[in-house]
């Protein structure tokens, strides 16, 4: 599995309640681009129109080498490719308040095949930020205190 892009952000940001896996819908010069790593996650998200799943706001750059140039096709809606009982679940799940659905990262699997990981996430609060800061402090701490006290020994 090569890992294109992760969204860092999202991690901070929300609570992923959820992880999916999904298939996209894509244009050769897309994969072409993907395969250079000019892909950004940030901002993006996923939504549901007409009972299907699009990616919107993911930009991918546009490839040097490709015949059109329109700068529009950078950041288009982008199909998200799942099973209807995946789908189901995930209309389910966002009509609850203040669910989202927010890719996690962009990948190529074993077969080459573009795949994103979408979180059903919740939105964190300043607090549920700073006590995640926190712990992560203290572990670190912690950590390093225990790496010192073998260093001496």
């Amino acid at each position: 599995m090569k890992i294109v892009a992760q969204n860092k952000k999202a991690f901070h940001d929300y609570d992923i309640l959820e992880r999916l896996e999904a298939g996209i819908v894509l244009t050769g010069d897309e994969v072409k681009s993907l395969r250079a790593g000019r892909v950004s996650l940030i901002g993006s998200f996923a939504t549901v129109k007409r009972g299907e799943l699009f990616l919107t706001n993911c930009t991918i750059n546009l490839y040097s080498h490709a015949y059109s140039k329109d700068e529009d096709m950078a950041t288009r809606s982008r199909k998200l490719l799942l099973n209807k009982r995946e789908l189901s679940k995930i209309i389910g799940d966002v009509s609850k308040k203040g669910v989202t659905i927010v890719p996690l990262k962009v990948y190529f699997n074993k077969k080459n095949i573009v795949k994103v990981e979408i979180g059903i996430c919740k939105h964190k609060k300043a607090a549920g930020k700073k006590q995640a800061l926190k712990e992560r402090d203290i572990k670190r701490q912690t950590a390093k205190e225990l790496k010192d006290v073998y260093k001496y020994k």
